[in-house]
């Protein structure tokens, strides 16, 4: 099973379309997104939690992340009521996080779920280093770019720059892995998806979640490391395992213990199998 810090793809897909989550789970992504948010209309709610809770009830062969509802809002209690215990829940995604309190809310309820957190205005953007840290299930952090957009009122790519940077900051500030980076929602604009990626990764995002399968190859072809990149890795990680501590590779590079755990995170990156 892919493990965090390698997975690359993550596919959103609405909890209240079960033959849709099983085409998902044969997608090649490294996770499956099953929504219970958005996707889903409010009359269908009841529905997507049960047919959800139904898939969960064995550990399905691709890793199954959960996005209930917002917290604040009518139908979480129900989501995370049908969701305790089951053996096939990998994780939970909580939407529209905009403090510490409600991670730890939801961690006392499910203390044995790894929980992610979406970042959707701009107050959870000022709290993401609080968020980050809230609580030790807390795997990861990520943008909401939709919600954000319409709170910050920016129709470009340009006002997200700052968030973009502070929730990656926070993250790794936090000891949680690089954050994936949000959905491109032109589905068939792939070329715009691999410019895209190319940015976010240059910002420090690890991989990216999808909404069509056709936009995984896209992803995981952006995020994977050049020839290059994993030959400087095995220079680096070669050179300290001979010498130990801060040392000088003969191209005049520094390395020290940060650049080892890189070089070692590229080459694990490098060394999993293509979508």
């Amino acid at each position: 099973m892919t493990t965090p810090l390698t997975a690359l793809t993550w596919l959103y897909v609405p909890g209240d379309r079960p033959e849709t989550v099983a085409k998902a789970l044969r997608s090649g992504a490294d996770v499956v997104i099953v929504d219970l948010e958005d996707a889903v209309a409010p009359d269908r709610k009841e529905y997507a939690r049960s047919a959800t809770a139904e898939l969960l009830a064995e550990p399905p062969p691709t890793p199954v992340h959960v996005r209930v509802n917002a917290l604040a809002g009518p139908f979480a209690d129900d989501d995370l009521r049908a969701l305790t215990g089951l053996p096939g829940l990998a994780a939970l995604r909580l939407p529209k996080v905009t403090g510490p309190t409600e991670v730890r809310q939801v961690a006392r309820r499910m203390p044995d779920v790894p929980l992610y957190a979406l970042l959707e205005s701009a107050l959870a953007v000022e709290q993401a280093y609080a968020i980050a840290g809230a609580h030790p299930a807390l795997r990861g952090v990520a943008l909401g770019e939709a919600d954000l957009r319409a709170d910050l009122v920016v129709r470009d790519d340009t006002g997200l720059a700052w968030p973009r940077s502070r929730v990656v900051v926070a993250a790794r500030a936090a000891g949680l892995d690089p954050p994936v980076q949000s959905v491109h929602p032109d589905l068939r604009d792939l070329q715009g998806l691999a410019r895209s990626c190319a940015r976010g990764r240059a910002l420090g995002f690890l991989g990216r979640t999808a909404l069509h399968p056709c936009q995984l190859p896209v992803i995981e072809r952006a995020f994977l490391p050049t020839p290059r990149e994993v030959e400087e890795a095995e220079e680096v990680v070669k050179a300290a395992a001979a010498r130990g501590g801060a040392l000088a590779l003969p191209d005049g590079r520094f390395v020290d213990a940060a650049v080892v755990a890189a070089a070692q995170r590229t080459l694990a990156l490098a060394s999993r199998s293509p979508a």
